[in-house]
């Protein structure tokens, strides 16, 4: 099984090693076959191809797997960039891989690196979290885990909820950390915008940045946060609270709050629930 980069936007970033192996296997399972098709004629590669996707059904799966039981080899590829980095490919990867089958990445175009080096604040350490869960829990203490990462992070979103996730970063992380939201890489319409989050909500609700094309936000990394300090308001508690502070100033109730910067901090969510920032 070849798990194969294919371009983020421009067709040109395409590997030759990538071109290689669509034309030399005898099957391409690809998310969209038309999304497919675009890239294969642009590099006259003949090989057949048909759809695997997210709504997919085990029926595919094991079709695919009994094609590479019986000796064949197959190439999967998604709409842009990688199978299985927040697209459709992992479980049948892993299905591949539990029965002992070869697995070959060949790497190539991504928008996550694309976005970290076009950024200029990732460093060296940062964080991938894919799409955030639309809502609820699970939403509030990724954001307070992202809030409290001394790492950069690197987020997807789609454009129809770039603004309600960059609203939802600036009240937990804070309007004035920095970040950036890279859209549409490598596309006719590539734009970049750097700023604090505060400025960024500010530009996608003027219109300066679009709500078009699925976008790639980085976030600068968090001040460091230790897990309690000299005492029970040594500098971790308060960077704590500030977090749930945040949080609470974007509409969540201060008991949630606690509760997801506890799970990303390790600070006792007694502390946090019970003392405020003046105390």
């Amino acid at each position: 099984m070849y798990v194969v980069a294919t371009p983020i936007g421009n067709l040109g970033d395409v590997t030759l090693r990538a071109l290689e192996i669509l034309r030399a296997v005898p099957l391409i399972a690809a998310e969209d076959t038309r999304v497919a098709r675009r890239l294969l004629a642009r590099h006259d590669v003949p090989t057949r191809s048909v759809s695997f996707h997210a709504r997919s059904g085990p029926a595919r799966t094991r079709e695919l797997l009994d094609h590479l039981r019986g000796g064949a080899d197959l190439a999967v590829v998604t709409d842009a960039g990688t199978p299985g980095v927040s697209d459709p490919g992992e479980e049948l990867v892993a299905g591949w891989a539990r029965e002992g089958g070869a697995v070959v990445p060949i790497p190539g175009a991504s928008a996550v690196l694309a976005a970290v080096a076009a950024s200029g604040m990732a460093g060296p350490r940062w964080g991938f979290e894919g799409f955030l869960p639309r809502s609820g829990r699970e939403r509030k203490e990724r954001l307070a885990r992202i809030a409290a990462d001394d790492r950069a992070t690197v987020l997807f979103e789609a454009p129809t909820r770039l603004a309600a996730t960059l609203r939802d970063l600036a009240a937990a992380c804070g309007a004035d950390r920095r970040a950036a939201v890279c859209r549409e890489l490598t596309k006719l319409h590539e734009q970049i915008a750097r700023g604090t989050l505060g400025e960024l909500v500010e530009l996608v609700d003027a219109g300066e940045v679009p709500a078009r094309g699925e976008a790639v936000i980085v976030v600068s990394a968090g001040p460091p946060l230790g897990a309690g300090g000299a005492g029970p308001r040594g500098p971790g508690l308060d960077a704590a609270l500030a977090m749930v502070d945040a949080l609470v100033r974007g509409g969540t109730s201060r008991g949630d709050a606690a509760k997801a910067v506890a799970a990303a901090t390790g600070v006792p969510r007694r502390a946090l629930y019970r003392v405020g920032p003046t105390d």
